[in-house]
């Protein structure tokens, strides 16, 4: 690798999320909450300052004009270091509401990975706070290198190894041309939805600053809600756009960009993948509403309300709540479990281990059970009619056999310390998964804030790996990928 040209791309995007930082504050201003300034200017010029070092420290990143040709080993390291980054810079104005160091890095990762688990234990900060947390979930669900590419020209071109760094999924989907373009394309997209559930919340009953904060939450797959008791109390109509809106952020934005432009949404029902994860929701969620009713005794409306607003939340790993689920009966819980292990599309902003790859594996399986069958036939593997190819195969059950192998790791570990199976378990789901509440200890209307600091360090480390996809994560270990070059 590069030293120059990663010093060079890193302080661009530390540079250009100085500016992200300052944001806030026009909500503090808004409010007239004064106090909330300070810590957002202090973080913004933390963010800068770091920058300009780092273009000083770093001998001969003042001769590069461009990062045109940067390697993809490069770029991943790139997005890994400026995730973290923005984890730590997006904790500083927490330190100054009283929040420990941990648990402000807790609240800060939780936010900009899109996981939406809380260390919260009252509401009564700022609005600017508020704001921050749901701000952060919507940069982090599409992404926000790929917000860079999309307005930024140093990364015109270089940008594609760091689009496909960032989101390294089973399918690289470029649909347009350029890069630059895909990535404006998607933001497009993702902003119109979002626009779109502010307008339609308000209208259901939502104040205007609740409905700003909750369309960035539900759009992201994020779930924090500046809402102490999250989306519960709120009319049936809210429930039912929240729900619209949460279950297209677990679909992939390529392909809604494909069906908008085309005006054809039945351009959806032609991906396998998207099949499944309707079909998925549609009858989980008539299932879960059977045994509302006949378990819990909800009335036959709420029952498919809170059905089909739970899986949704929890299938695309938003993690609102309509309702306290830790109280409902076992076979509503396993059905709710189940979304959480199942995931969203490739390409989408929401987590988990996606529909693709269980698709890709039991695909596999089938091939391989056919090989006995018969030994010397070719069996070629196809999604929606495309063949895919053997390395994203293999990229595939390497992906899903270390996702199951972190959350095992990781609940033995929470298990020992939290003494807590069920929390152990759901925990390291949650946060792999970016998906937020989990069972036991740490349910939809829990704060994370009491669990041992040593836990919160597990579930950080879970956030970060589960939003960067592995891939960044597993490829820091290569020694490899540490030899450096001028």
């Amino acid at each position: 690798m590069r030293l120059t040209y990663l010093a060079y791309s890193f302080s661009l995007t530390i540079m250009y999320f100085s500016l992200v930082l300052l944001v806030p504050i026009f909500v503090a201003l808004y409010y007239k909450e004064f106090d909330a300034v300070l810590p957002f200017l202090i973080a913004a010029a933390t963010a800068f300052f770091i920058s300009i070092t780092l273009k000083k420290l770093v001998k001969g990143i003042d001769k590069i004009k461009s990062i045109n040709d940067i390697k993809k080993s490069e770029g991943l390291c790139v997005v890994t270091f400026s995730w973290l980054f923005a984890g730590i810079m997006a904790a500083i104005p927490y330190l100054f509401f009283g929040i420990t160091p941990i648990d402000a890095l807790f609240e800060a990762t939780s936010g900009i990975t899109t996981t939406g688990s809380t260390i919260l234990t009252h509401f009564n900060y700022p609005h600017a706070v508020f704001f921050w947390r749901s701000f952060t979930q919507w940069l982090g669900g599409m992404g926000i290198i790929v917000l860079f590419i999309a307005i930024l020209p140093q990364f015109a071109i270089a940008g594609r190894q760091l689009f496909f760094a960032e989101a390294p999924g089973p399918t690289e989907d470029k649909f347009t041309p350029r890069i630059k373009n895909t990535a404006a394309a998607l933001w497009k997209v993702y902003a119109g939805l979002t626009v779109l559930e502010i307008v339609l919340l308000k209208h259901a009953g939502m104040s205007g600053f609740e409905a700003v904060c909750n369309s960035l939450a539900s759009i992201s797959g994020g779930g924090l809600s500046p809402n102490a008791m999250s989306i519960i109390g709120f009319s049936n109509t809210v429930l039912w756009v929240t729900t619209f809106f949460m279950f297209f952020a677990g679909v992939s934005f390529n392909l809604q960009y494909k069906a908008w432009t085309k005006l054809n949404p039945m351009l959806l029902f032609k991906n396998e993948e998207f099949r499944i994860y309707f079909w998925f929701v549609i009858i989980i969620s008539l299932v879960l509403s059977v045994s509302l009713h006949f378990n819990m005794h909800f009335g036959v409306w709420d029952s498919i309300t809170h059905a089909f607003f739970n899986i949704s939340t929890l299938i695309s790993s938003t993690g609102f709540c309509s309702d306290d689920f830790i109280h409902w009966d076992y076979v509503s819980k396993v059905l709710l479990f189940t979304s959480m292990l199942f995931g969203s599309c490739a390409s989408s902003a929401g987590g988990g281990l996606k529909v693709m790859r269980w698709l890709l594996v039991f695909k596999i399986m089938k091939a391989e059970m056919m090989k006995i069958l018969h030994p010397k036939a070719v069996f070629d593997i196809k999604i929606s009619d495309y063949s895919v190819p053997k390395d994203v195969l293999y990229q595939t059950l390497m992906f899903v056999s270390f996702y199951f192998a972190i959350i095992a790791i990781s609940a033995f570990l929470l298990a020992i310390v939290e003494k807590n199976t069920v929390t152990a378990i759901t925990g390291a789901v949650s946060a792999l998964g970016n998906i937020g509440p989990g069972f036991g200890a740490i349910g939809p209307l829990a704060s994370f804030e009491p669990l041992h600091w040593f836990s919160k360090v597990i579930l950080i480390v879970d956030m970060f790996v589960g939003r960067l996809e592995l891939i960044p994560f597993l490829v820091l270990f290569q020694k490899d990928l540490w030899i450096f070059k001028n």
